[in-house]
C-alpha cells in the first residue's frame, strides 16, 4: 500500500491541462499541435520533463521527439487515474530560445472504442499537461508548465485513431514546428481546461516501442496497381513507408491477416475497424513516414496509388508492443511445436500492449480479464511480466463495483459496464487468480497485498449472488469449446463453472491470507470452500463420479480444483479419458478448459495421452493451425481451412492468444521445470519424453538466477542436463520409464549436472 502511494505523481499548481475545445467531437478530428517557446539564461546542469496526456501524446522538445514510446501514457480507467511520465531532457536542451511542443491524439480516451463511431467513452477532447524543471549549474531553477501562454495548431495529421488508422498529408507539415525559429503564423492560443479530478500516477508498467524492423517478404498484385506486401508474419504494428513521390500522390495502406484464395486480402474479420493509413506526398525528394497513434494487426498490407510497380524496401513492418523483458526459452525435436512455440510468443507480443487485449486487428481490442487469467502463466514464464500485470491490475480495481463484482474487461469502459459485463465467471475471477500466479512465478507478496482488499469483496459478492452457494447462471460458459449447442457455448452448465471457480478462488484466497498473514480470514475462507465444494458436489456429481454436462471440461473443473471425493478422483478421471477416447484423442474444450486439460492429464499420470492430443494435426487441436499456415494462435480451433475457407467473419481474429495457454504445460512437462514454491526458491526438474519428442531445450531467467534443463534421446538412453542457480533448491525426478545410470540426489547441487538413464522397456522408447 505504501509503494502505490509514492507512485502518485504532483504538477506544480500553475500547471493547467490545455489543448482545443473547439475541435470537432465526432467523425475523425485532426490532431493538434501544442508548443511553447522560452528562454534559458545560462548554462544547464540537469532538467526533467514530467507529462501526462488525456488521450495520447507524443512531446516535442527543440524539433526532437522525447522517447520512444507510442501511445503514451497507455490507457487507464480515466474517470480513476492516469499514468505519468518523466524524462531527462538535458541534452535536447541549449542556452537560449528553446522550443517545449506535443502532438496530441485521441487514444483511447476520446477516440473509437467498443466498435466504429462510438467516440468520447471518457471525454470529448485530448489534453496535455506538462512541467519542465531546469537546474541551472549556478543553482537557479526555471520552470516551463503548460498553461494559458501555450499556442496551438493543426497540421499534416487530419486524422488518427486506434481502429481507423492514420492520415497523414505531408503537404501541410508545418515547418519545424517545434523549433526555436519556426514562423509564429497559423498558431492561435490553447484552451485550459478544468483540473483533472483523478489521479495522477507515474507511470507502472513498460513503455510501447517498436521492438522489431521486418522486412518486405514478398510482393503481389492480384489485379492491376494493386499490391500485396506480404511480412510472413502476423503481427501488431504499423508499416514504415520510404517513397519518392510527386507533390499530392495518394498512398492507401489497407492491412489485413489472411488473403482470400484469389490473392487479394482479407478484412471481413475486421468488422467496424477500417484499418487503413493514407499518406499524401510533399513531393520534391525521398519521403520516409510512419503513424503516431494508430496499430494494426496484420500480416499483409494492400498498396495502392503507386506509379511503377513498388520495390520491397517501401514499406518495413514495424513490431510494436509493451517492452518487456524475455525471460523464458523453449525448443524440441518436433518442428510443428516449436513453430507453436512462435505462434504462443508472437500472439502475446501482438496482444501486449499496455494491457492484455484480445485481439488486435478487428474494432474491439479490449482487456478481457478471462483471456488473460488463463494465458498469465504461461506469459510469466516467458516474459517479466510484474510491472506490466500490476498496472493491469490497477486497472482492474478501478473497474470493480461496490458490491465487488469485478468487470468483464479493465480498463472498464463507461458505455460497456450493463450488469451482465461483471461478475462473470472465469472472467472475473482475474483479479485473484492473476495476482496469485504473478506471486507464485516470482515470489512478489506485494502483489497480493495491492489485491487482498479487492479479492475479499469479490469473494463476498460470490457468496451474496449464489443460491445455497451455487452460482447462477453466467455469460461465457466454456466459450468457442468444440461441443457447443449453439454459438460459442458448451454442455457444461455455466453453473457448474461459476461454482468452480467460485470454490477455486476462495481457496485461493485462504492460502494468500496465510502468506500476508490474517490468520483469521484464511480459516474463515478454509470454511467457506469446504462448503462450496460440498454444494458442488451435491448438485453436480453423482455416486458414480459422473458430472453434468458430461463433457470434457466439466471433468477438467473439477479434476483441476480439487472439487471431488478422494475416493471419486478415479472413477471421475477414468470417465475423463471415456470422453477423450471418444473423440479419438481430440479436444473439446473452450477457453475454460483448455488451459486445464493437458495439466489434469499429466497430474493424473497420463502425459502420454497429454501428448497425442497436443500432436494431433486434424481437427480440432493447436496444430491444426500451424498446419493451416498459422503464424500467431487463432481465437478460434477451425478459423481457417483449405477445406472450408474462413469461418464467421463476425468473431474470427488470428491473434488472439488465449488457447496458446497450452504453453504452460509444455514448459513444465515438455520442457521439465516446474516451481515448487514462490518465485521458484524450489524448483522440479521433471522433463516428461516420450512419442513424438526425442528432446528439448528450456531455460528460465527465474528470480532466483538461471534455471535450464535440455534433455535428448539416443537410442536407449535419456541424457539430460541440468542448470541450477546458487540460491535454488531443485530437485530432480527421472521419468517413470527410465532408471538412472548413477547414483542422483534428491536434491540437486548448484551448477552443472549431466544425469543419464536408461529406458526400462526399450520397445517402448524407440517411437
Amino acid at each position: 500500500m505504501n509503494q502505490i502511494a509514492a507512485d502518485i505523481a504532483q504538477f506544480p499548481r500553475n500547471a493547467r491541462w490545455i489543448g482545443d475545445r473547439n475541435r470537432p467531437t465526432e467523425g475523425e478530428p485532426p490532431c493538434p499541435y501544442l508548443r511553447k517557446s522560452f528562454f534559458v539564461d545560462g548554462e544547464i546542469q540537469r532538467a526533467i520533463l514530467t507529462w501526462t496526456a488525456l488521450g495520447a501524446a507524443e512531446p516535442y522538445l527543440n524539433g526532437k521527439k522525447i522517447g520512444c514510446e507510442f501511445l503514451a501514457p497507455g490507457w487507464t480507467d480515466y474517470r480513476r487515474r492516469t499514468q505519468v511520465i518523466t524524462a531527462d531532457v538535458t541534452d535536447c536542451l541549449h542556452p537560449g530560445n528553446n522550443m517545449l511542443g506535443a502532438i496530441l491524439g485521441d487514444g483511447w480516451y476520446c477516440g473509437d472504442l467498443l466498435g466504429a463511431h462510438r467516440r468520447n467513452h471518457y471525454g470529448k477532447h485530448p489534453q496535455f499537461l506538462a512541467h519542465l524543471e531546469i537546474e541551472m549549474q549556478d543553482g537557479r531553477h526555471l520552470s516551463v508548465t503548460t498553461d494559458s501562454s501555450w499556442k496551438m495548431r493543426y497540421g499534416a495529421l487530419i486524422a488518427s485513431g486506434i481502429y481507423h488508422g492514420e492520415t497523414y498529408d505531408a503537404r501541410r507539415e508545418p515547418d519545424d514546428w517545434c523549433s526555436p525559429d519556426s514562423a509564429q503564423r497559423s498558431w492561435k492560443p490553447v484552451h485550459v481546461f478544468p483540473a483533472y479530478t483523478g489521479i495522477l500516477q507515474h507511470k507502472l508498467n513498460e513503455p510501447m516501442r517498436i521492438t522489431e524492423t521486418i522486412p518486405t517478404r514478398r510482393i503481389t498484385s492480384p489485379k492491376p496497381g494493386v499490391y500485396i506486401f506480404d511480412f510472413g508474419q502476423n503481427l501488431t504494428g504499423f508499416c514504415r513507408l520510404k517513397i519518392s513521390g510527386v507533390r499530392g500522390q495518394k498512398i492507401t495502406l489497407k492491412f489485413g491477416e489472411m488473403l482470400h484464395t484469389d490473392g487479394s486480402i482479407y478484412r471481413e474479420n475486421l468488422r467496424g475497424a477500417r484499418c487503413v493509413d493514407v499518406y499524401i506526398c510533399r513531393g520534391g525528394g525521398v519521403e520516409e513516414w510512419e503513424p503516431h497513434f494508430t496499430f494494426h494487426g496484420f500480416r499483409y498490407v494492400e498498396v495502392t496509388g503507386l506509379a511503377h510497380q513498388p520495390e520491397a524496401s517501401l514499406l518495413a513492418a514495424r513490431v510494436l508492443h509493451s517492452d518487456l523483458r524475455p525471460t523464458g526459452s523453449f525448443s524440441c525435436s518436433n518442428k510443428l511445436l516449436n513453430r507453436l512455440h512462435a505462434n504462443t510468443r508472437w500472439g502475446w507480443r501482438g496482444n501486449s500492449l499496455d494491457i492484455p487485449m484480445d485481439c488486435p486487428q478487428r474494432d474491439e481490442r479490449l482487456g478481457w480479464t478471462g483471456d488473460a487469467q488463463v494465458f498469465i502463466g504461461a506469459a510469466a514464464f516467458h516474459y517479466d511480466v510484474r510491472r506490466f500485470f500490476r498496472k493491469w491490475l490497477q486497472d482492474l480495481r478501478d473497474g470493480q463495483r461496490k458490491d465487488g463484482a469485478y468487470p468483464d474487461t479493465a480498463p472498464s469502459i463507461p458505455r460497456h459496464e450493463p450488469p451482465r459485463a461483471f461478475g462473470n465467471a472465469a472472467w472475473a475471477d482475474a483479479g485473484v487468480i492473476c495476482p496469485w500466479k504473478i506471486y507464485w512465478h516470482y515470489g512478489d507478496k506485494e502483489i497480493l497485498a495491492e489485491n487482498y482488499d479487492a479479492m475479499m469483496r469479490w469473494i463476498e459478492y460470490q457468496r451474496k449472488t449464489s443460491h445455497q452457494l451455487i452460482r447462477p447462471r453466467t455469460s461465457y460458459g466454456d466459450w468457442l469449446c468444440i461441443d457447443t449447442a449453439h454459438l460459442n457455448f458448451s454442455p457444461v452448465p455455466s453453473e457448474l463453472i461459476g461454482t468452480a471457480y467460485f470454490a477455486h478462488t476462495t481457496e485461493l484466497v485462504a492460502r494468500i491470507s496465510r502468506v500476508l498473514g490474517h490468520q483469521e480470514n484464511a480459516r474463515r475462507f478454509e470454511a467457506l470452500h469446504k462448503d462450496i465444494v460440498s454444494a458442488f458436489q451435491n448438485t453436480f456429481v453423482t455416486p458414480a463420479g459422473r458430472i453434468a454436462g458430461y463433457c470434457q471440461t466439466a471433468y477438467l473443473l473439477a479434476l483441476a480444483f480439487d472439487l471431488l471425493p478422494t475416493r471419486l478422483r478415479p472413477k471421475s478421471f477414468a470417465l475423463l479419458l471415456e470422453l477423450i477416447e471418444m473423440r479419438d484423442f481430440h479436444l473439446t474444450t473452450g477457453f475454460v478448459g483448455t488451459p486445464l486439460l493437458l495439466p489434469v492429464l499429466s497430474r493424473f499420470g497420463r502425459s502420454d495421452v497429454a501428448r497425442k492430443i497436443l500432436l494431433q494435426k486434424d481437427y480440432p487441436s493447436w496444430l491444426y493451425s500451424v498446419i493451416n499456415g498459422a503464424t500467431t494462435i487463432w481465437e478460434r480451433w477451425n478459423g481457417y481451412t483449405h477445406e472450408n475457407g474462413f469461418a464467421p467473419a463476425s468473431m474470427n481474429s488470428f491473434n488472439h492468444y488465449a488457447l496458446g495457454a497450452v504453453e504452460e504445460w509444455m514448459t513444465a512437462y515438455l520442457g521439465g521445470i516446474r516451481p515448487l514454491s514462490p518465485g521458484y526458491k524450489k524448483f522440479l526438474i521433471a522433463p516428461e519424453p516420450g512419442e513424438g519428442v526425442t528432446s528439448a531445450n528450456t531455460e528460465l531467467l527465474s528470480p532466483i538466477g538461471k534455471i535450464a534443463c535440455r534433455w535428448k534421446i539416443r537410442g536407449e538412453r535419456l541424457m539430460i542436463d541440468v542448470e541450477i542457480p546458487n540460491d535454488g533448491r531443485g530437485s530432480l525426478k527421472i521419468p517413470a520409464a527410465f532408471r538412472s545410470v548413477q547414483p542422483v540426489a534428491g536434491i540437486l547441487p548448484p551448477g552443472r549436472h549431466r544425469i543419464e538413464a536408461l529406458a526400462n522397456s526399450p520397445t517402448k522408447q524407440n517411437g
